[in-house]
């Protein structure tokens, strides 16, 4: 068997995780296309099974090898960077409504016409968009929208305004970054129209990046809105297709355009939500005037949480909807003039996402966190019964459904079986799980119940012997969960690692985190940074009852959100945590952006003992353990700033600390070099402090 090494530890994809990505069946439902390297690698082509028969083929193979990180220009490298995408060669692909065309942007090229034809129709093309009808492509180029003519080539103007700060078509920092929208522009149903995000952020102090490890001097300039400053001014516009005049929509006091779409009946829909993001509202325009009709309005004392879950009946006008009204997120069939026609789910336990909609046959597809440390598949009639459970395996299931759900894949993976793909309805493997050849422990899950009698979840890496030195694992922010049956947790390898070399790993999901319901993550409201510590510190106290800890030789490390934490735990429980790896820290809430951070904390100028108390640089002088500090200098999601303030503090106080800088890497390291450099720093900073 191969030994674990660093370098495994150090490289992507993860073993058994190089599964088919990015799955869908054509709009005809015959075959499932989806992008997958046979290798084993991150570069992927496009590669299509079909249904009926089994036959595998490939669909396209990008020349040159396609995409990398070194061949595309810095907006799209910023784009990569805001969706975390590491694959390279295809990373994306879309069929036309009528499956006649198929397109597949290579950076910057956009490549499109019939299965087996692909050619490039649009160079210098950002985020580039088929037409319903596959004959015309729309993209964003120098922050102006263009529609090309497929057939002819022939390119049309649709906006004659960008200009430095000045975007047409392109999502905003704050939509990418946090609102997970990536598109600035939509088509309409029937194709005669374009809506469009008008983007200026000229009013916004620029923030400068410096290259400091290149030869020559360069920079980057970004307009980044902080928590409690001015955000981009956005515009949604509707232009023709064929070029003329763009209508406004009347968007009123929003401060978010969170979502757009169009409906059935040819109104355009936009989600608008106010900064303190406790109301959305779901209104219709009138594309030709820009006045709107309310649909539904969404309010919450604490904040309100977007979804990608609208979804229409055609022929009705009816809608699906996503509610966290009753505390969990559930589905509601909504009428044609918004009011509840019918609550879908209901319980304790939360909505993931829809994962399928048919609105013929009246009926949804979703995962769910049911139960909690799983996700798992339902599908629920429109009009009456309760969901019924499709996936029956232990652990993480996601599908992708036929427009007719005639077929369906199911994407399976838990603790002890590695990703596998299979196509139901004809039963067929797509992609079977992975051997892998590694001496892995299988990760343990456990309960404990906090000082607040709140119940948690985590999990364990086991080494050979207890007790042992405790490692903790944290990210302890909104929106994720860390204690899964995946085998995600399985091959998180520096865990693996550690757990080889006689560290006891431990993982636990505080008040705050992801799929407990609302009350459950708005414990962190306007208070960020206590009682995820205090969580933290209990699951250090139920680990030491369990006798499973040596003593007092307890460390902790984490990412970003999980930097912040590792940073708040040694400082307001140096008592408990003696060493710390704190990577991109976020180390003052107010040196983030808005979106996020006012959502959990308010503004700094209307919560300033929050932000305070919430504030790493408060607490520099309680620092009693070791403290190592890892950061790309080109992060322009936590800025290298966070980390460079807090050093400050730390040398007013007079605290040792030690910094582990990589001049070019941005928010998570790409190079494997580097990786590979800091998996071995880290693990030889807890040998020596634990």
């Amino acid at each position: 068997m191969p030994e674990l090494t660093l370098d495994l530890v150090a490289r992507y994809p993860r073993p058994g995780t190089a599964v088919p990505g990015k799955l869908s069946f054509s709009p005809d439902g015959k075959l499932l296309t989806y992008l997958h390297s046979e290798e084993g690698g991150l570069s992927r082509v496009l590669r299509a099974i079909d249904v009926a028969t089994g036959a595998k083929r490939v669909l396209f193979a990008p020349p040159g090898g396609g995409v990398t990180d070194r061949n595309v220009s810095r907006e799209e490298a910023l784009r990569r960077e805001r969706q975390r995408l590491r694959e390279t060669g295809v990373t994306h692909y879309a069929w036309s409504e009528t499956g006649a065309t198929l397109l597949v942007p290579l950076g910057e090229e956009a490549w499109a016409g019939p299965e087996g034809g692909l050619r490039c129709v649009a160079r210098g093309a950002v985020d580039p968009r088929l037409s319903p009808d596959g004959t015309r492509l729309a993209f964003v180029r120098d922050g102006d929208l263009f529609v090309a003519d497929l057939a002819t080539g022939a390119e049309r103007r649709l906006t004659h305004d960008a200009q430095p700060g000045v975007t047409n078509g392109l999502a905003e920092y704050i939509a990418q970054e946090e609102m997970d929208r990536f598109s600035g522009f939509w088509w309409s149903r029937d194709g005669r129209f374009l809506a469009y995000e008008q983007a200026d952020d000229r009013h916004i102090p620029e923030y400068i990046i410096p290259h400091l490890g290149t030869d020559a001097p360069a920079f980057e300039r970004h307009r980044y809105p902080f928590a409690g400053a001015e955000n981009a001014r956005v515009r949604l516009g509707v232009v023709p297709a064929g070029g003329g005049s763009t209508a406004w929509m009347d968007l009123g006091e929003a401060e978010y355009l969170a979502r757009v779409g169009w409906h059935p009946d040819g109104r355009l829909t936009a989600q608008l939500q106010t900064r303190d993001q406790k109301r959305l509202e779901l209104r219709a325009f009138d594309p030709a005037t820009g006045k709107g009709a309310t649909l539904l309005v969404e309010e919450s004392d604490l904040w309100i949480n977007l979804h990608n879950d609208l979804r229409f009946v055609p022929e009705t006008g009816e809608f699906l909807w996503a509610s966290e009204r009753s505390g969990f997120k559930h589905l509601e069939l909504r009428r044609a003039d918004g009011t509840l026609a019918r609550v879908l789910t209901s319980g304790e336990w939360a909505v993931d996402s829809v994962q399928g909609f048919d609105p013929k046959g009246r009926r949804v597809a979703f995962t769910a966190a049911n139960p909690l440390t799983e996700c798992q598949v339902f599908v629920v009639n429109l009009d009456a019964g309760e969901p019924v459970r499709l996936t029956k395996e232990p652990g993480i299931h996601q599908a992708v459904f036929s427009r007719d759900f005639a077929s369906w894949a199911d994407i399976h993976d838990s603790r002890t079986i590695p990703f596998s793909v299979r196509l139901r309805n004809p039963d067929r493997e797509v992609h079977p799980s992975a051997a892998v050849d590694l001496p892995l422990v299988t990760p343990e899950l456990f309960a404990f119940r906090s000082r607040d009698g709140a119940e948690l979840f985590g999990m364990l890496y086991r080494p050979a012997k207890l007790p042992a030195p405790l490692v903790v694992q944290v990210y302890g922010g909104p929106h994720v969960q860390t204690a899964l049956d995946s085998w995600l947790c399985t091959v998180e390898l520096r865990a693996q690692y550690l757990a080889k070399e006689g560290f006891l790993v431990m993982r636990v999901d505080n008040r705050g985190s992801a799929r407990r319901g609302l009350a459950f993550e708005g414990a962190i409201a306007r208070r960020m940074g206590t009682v995820e510590v205090n969580d933290q510190v209990d699951g250090v106290r139920f680990a030491k009852s369990e006798g499973w800890v040596d003593g007092d030789r307890v460390g902790i490390y984490g990412w970003s959100y999980g930097g912040y934490m590792t940073l708040m735990c040694l400082l307001k429980a140096p008592e408990v945590f003696r060493a710390g790896v704190a990577g991109a820290p976020n180390a003052d809430m107010a040196g983030y952006d808005t979106h996020y951070t006012e959502r959990y904390m308010g503004t700094p100028s209307g919560n300033p003992e929050g932000y305070r108390e919430a504030s790493c640089l408060t607490f520099a002088e309680r620092l009693r353990g070791r403290l190592l500090m890892i950061h790309g200098m080109l992060d322009e999601n936590v800025h290298f700033r966070h980390t460079a303030r807090f050093v400050n503090a730390l040398v007013k106080a007079n605290r040792p600390y030690e910094l582990l800088l990589y001049p070019e890497e941005r928010h998570m390291p790409r190079s494997e070099k580097d990786r590979r450099n800091m998996e071995e720093r880290i693990v030889e900073f807890f040998k020596k402090s634990l």
